[in-house]
């Protein structure tokens, strides 16, 4: 059977549940929160600080994660292994944390470092689950930038949220993720990048 006849053959659910996942990815999120926040915070200028922080919350990770796919270190995109993922989110950590230096540094607007900042903390006790669990960073990531939008624009942006609950339906039609794996990835991102970044703007 080719690869497109198995595209054709999987079931409506697995396609939809799999275009859902591909399509509201965590560096989809994190490109999209950088560039809205900073729009908000400063005009132009602001998105020029959403292009220097989703560069190291996003593009830098993902062509970590691209360069270990073509050497076979990566099973997939969305390191289903958990022992992988350990390794991609202590680089993707180490990452974001020099992108939240370096905008310090170079005097960017609170808002983007305290974003940048929530998204450091919210990973860092990712890893730490990950250790033990595989707790969803799609829902994760999902969750926690809806709240930090709310927080920047509009408490009915909150209203968004069906959309995280689809994205872990998608992970769990997948059998990526338990139920208790998404709704502890929900919880956890919309709490830690919440209190975080409403801390530090």
């Amino acid at each position: 059977m080719t690869s497109t006849e198995s595209v054709s053959a999987a079931p409506p659910e697995s396609r939809a549940a799999r275009f859902v996942t591909d399509g509201f990815e965590p560096k989809n999120w994190i490109i999209a929160v950088t560039l809205l926040i900073g729009w908000h915070a400063d005009g132009l200028g602001g998105v020029g600080w959403g292009l220097f922080g989703a560069l190291f919350a996003a593009v830098i990770p993902v062509l970590f994660i691209k360069f270990g796919i073509r050497r076979g270190t990566w099973a997939d995109r969305h390191l289903g292994v958990r022992q992988q993922r350990l390794v991609v989110m202590a680089f993707i950590i180490c990452s974001v944390t020099s992108g939240t230096l370096l905008m310090r540094f170079l005097n960017a607007p609170q808002v983007m470092v305290a974003l940048i900042a929530a998204m450091v903390t919210t990973l860092t006790i990712l890893l730490a689950i990950t250790f033990a669990w595989k707790i969803s960073v799609h829902a994760a990531v999902s969750s926690g930038s809806v709240v930090m939008l709310a927080l920047d624009y509009s408490p009915w942006l909150l209203t968004a949220y069906p959309l995280v609950a689809l994205i872990g339906w998608s992970r769990i039609a997948l059998r990526d993720h338990t139920l208790a794996q998404v709704i502890a990835g929900t919880l956890l991102g919309g709490t830690v990048a919440g209190i975080t970044f409403a801390l530090l703007h």
